[in-house]
């Protein structure tokens, strides 16, 4: 099948399975009410991720089947995709115990540095780090942060899709100046499927992402950049570079949490994107704001990495500087009567 229409019909069938799940959740009353807790005011579906996680899955055999991408790849991202997708269907559904979660979460991980091969070599400051074993260690927590951290930035409207996309987008963008275009074919599919949700996603949602989709797409994103590193040590620091916008805000107000002795796992509503949008009282405003800041910031810090005109941990540095001073000025991590009073 030609590849423009492989994504259109990806697109497409996101779109329409998204549909269908939101009467689903009508049916079923999968609707989130607000409460203290929330970043939104009117009831809404729920569940509508599985949509991504379904266009994006299916696609896959069908890409390794005709070379467009490689078996081990294909089983990585089917395997721990959908079983952390399967995982945050039934908590959708129903509370799983944040300790069997995270069980299961590790388990995905595991599954996917299996068919990885683990971590590939560091390159900091021009000098090669290889990880041995010990790579598996780190790249499994890095993999569960990423699929954790991605769950706590779901919370306004559009933010998490719209996140994807930039990342996916500026990763092809990054594989294509670089050479590596059998590495945009994931990612460019992915993007796709995430698209389909948007249109229904985007601010006012008529329907959220919910864990089965967060989840999937965090682990996801985390497994394609330690993937790409095998190609080329530079392409882990293009990832965590197009992904800042997340991993700062999550990583700091997780920080300011438990220094602070807070559940980690309780649900809250102290994230930095979150002050910002009540702030600014519009979800569409904080969305864009961000999507703006990955395409005209942290792409082209991406790029210059990529090129080597910068090395890799300062191009991090350099921009991830901005994202911690808005953490600041947005109260990331707060209690939330600090910013009211």
């Amino acid at each position: 099948m030609n590849t423009i229409w492989l994504l259109a019909v990806v697109v497409g069938v996101s779109l329409l399975a998204t549909g269908a799940l939101r009467k689903y959740a009508l049916v079923r009353s999968l609707i989130d009410v607000p409460n203290a807790r929330s970043s939104h005011s009117v009831p809404t579906p729920r569940g509508g991720g599985v949509a991504i996680v379904l266009s994006f899955l299916i696609t896959l055999p069908i890409l390794a089947w005709n070379d467009a991408i490689a078996w081990p790849v294909a089983t990585t991202l089917l395997g721990a995709g959908g079983w952390i997708a399967v995982i945050g269907f039934l908590d959708d559904h129903g509370h799983i115990a944040a300790r069997w979660r995270l069980l299961a979460h590790f388990g995905g991980a595991i599954w996917a540095l299996f068919w990885i091969g683990g971590m590939a070599p560091i390159i900091v400051l021009g000098h090669e780090f290889n990880l041995g074993w010990f790579g598996y260690v780190v790249g499994a927590f890095y993999l569960v942060w990423m699929l954790n951290l991605y769950n706590f930035m779901d919370g306004i409207d559009g933010l998490a899709s719209v996140e994807a996309i930039c990342a996916c987008v500026g990763a092809c963008l990054v594989y294509w100046v670089e050479g590596h275009a059998s590495l945009t074919i994931a990612p460019l599919v992915l993007a796709m499927a995430v698209l389909g949700f948007l249109i229904w996603n985007f601010p006012p949602a008529k329907i959220f992402m919910g864990d089965a989709g967060s989840g999937f797409l965090g682990i996801v994103l985390a497994a394609l950049s330690l993937h790409a590193a095998w190609t080329d040590p530079l392409l882990l620091w293009v990832w965590l570079i197009l992904l800042g916008v997340f991993i700062v805000d999550a990583t700091f107000t997780l920080i300011r949490r438990l220094l602070r002795g807070d559940k980690v796992y309780e649900a809250h509503r102290s994230h930095g994107y979150q002050y910002a949008s009540r702030k600014l009282g519009n979800h569409r405003i904080v969305t864009l704001s961000i999507a703006a800041i990955n395409l005209l910031w942290l792409v082209p810090i991406s790029l210059l990495v990529t090129m080597q005109y910068i090395d890799g941990l300062l191009g991090l540095i350099l921009a991830y500087a901005p994202l911690v001073w808005l953490a600041f000025k947005f109260h990331a991590g707060e209690l939330e009567v600090v910013q009211n009073a």
